[in-house]
């Protein structure tokens, strides 16, 4: 590493941080690169019969579903709005 380099770090996240910064930096490389050889691959990372609900009814159809579903904290919000509609 070069002097220049080791200051620059040191000006970002302190002399006592250098290891901590490399070895972030370097796991968020080496999951990058891995996800990149995943992406490079001819076969293909989605397979319908790992997803059989959204085969079925077809990929169009299931994220409208979704979209359009209610959350959890939506219908909290709404059992408590018809409660005070009283």
């Amino acid at each position: 590493m070069t002097a220049k380099l080791a200051k620059d770090i040191d000006e970002l996240v302190g002399p006592r941080g250098r290891s901590a910064f490399l070895v972030e930096l370097a796991e968020k490389e080496v999951k990058r690169r891995k996800l990149l050889a995943i992406l490079r691959k001819d076969e293909p990372i989605w397979k319908d019969e790992d997803h059989p609900d959204i085969a079925v009814q077809g990929a169009a159809e299931w994220v409208h579903n979704l979209r359009h579903e209610k959350s959890a904290r939506q219908q909290q919000l709404d059992d408590l709005t018809s409660e005070t509609d009283i």
